[in-house]
């Protein structure tokens, strides 16, 4: 099995070798690098070839989410997976609009750390539910007008399944929940997203819940 190749991006030394030890101890993840700055993960990138990076937000030079902005209009960039002390925040919401995969917290146990990591190597999202709605709640607070008429505009393309799969994004279930939701198959859930997606010119499912929550689609569906 090919190992899962992590950079890790914190300005903190005591953090990467925290992060290094425990990531480094499982069979099938490799650190393939370290960087103290935003600034040095371009050349590393393509240096090493990640596949996940696990970045810190607050750095003194260039910070995470301009690292993160920058990484995602390559083609093939690696996933990023934000490191943060704050469940929601708008440096946090600014990073997973950018197309980071999810975050985890600096104080998350280290099995979680490497679950999550393995999760989004896989294509998923680390987001749970409950901090889905923490996150979205939070950004429903932060939005205007403007963002809202955006965010429906962009949606109108969607057909009335596709919405549906939007929502449940939104809601933060799994595939396998959406499937037994929606009476589909975790296969159907699967091309829904991948077409949602590909209409809105999206990276991610973080992205799309995001963007339901913006246009007011659980609103309308009476979910929170």
């Amino acid at each position: 099995m090919t190992a899962i190749r992590v950079l890790l991006v914190d300005d903190d030394p005591l953090v990467r070798a925290g992060l290094s030890f425990m990531l480094g101890g499982a069979g099938d993840i490799e650190i393939v690098g370290e960087a103290a700055d935003g600034g040095e993960v371009g050349a590393l990138v393509d240096r090493t070839r990640p596949d996940v990076v696990l970045m810190d937000i607050r750095m003194p030079s260039v910070d995470g989410l301009t690292a993160t902005e920058s990484l995602r209009t390559r083609e093939d960039a690696p996933q990023v997976v934000v490191l943060t002390t704050f469940h929601a925040d708008d440096q946090v919401l600014r990073a997973l609009r950018a197309g980071a995969a999810g975050f985890v917290l600096k104080d998350t146990p280290p099995a979680e750390i490497v679950a999550a990591v393995r999760r989004v190597a896989a294509g998923d999202p680390v987001l749970s539910p409950a901090v889905t709605r923490q996150l979205m709640a939070h950004a429903a607070g932060t939005a205007g007008g403007t963002r809202r008429a955006r965010a429906r505009e962009r949606v109108t393309g969607l057909n009335d399944r596709e919405r549906e799969v939007a929502v449940a994004v939104g809601r933060g279930l799994a595939n396998a929940e959406i499937a037994a939701e929606l009476y589909m198959s975790v296969a159907t859930v699967k091309t829904h997203v991948s077409r949602i997606l590909a209409k809105l010119g999206l990276n991610n499912r973080v992205q799309i819940a995001l963007l339901a929550h913006d246009a007011g689609l659980l609103e309308e569906t009476g979910s929170s």
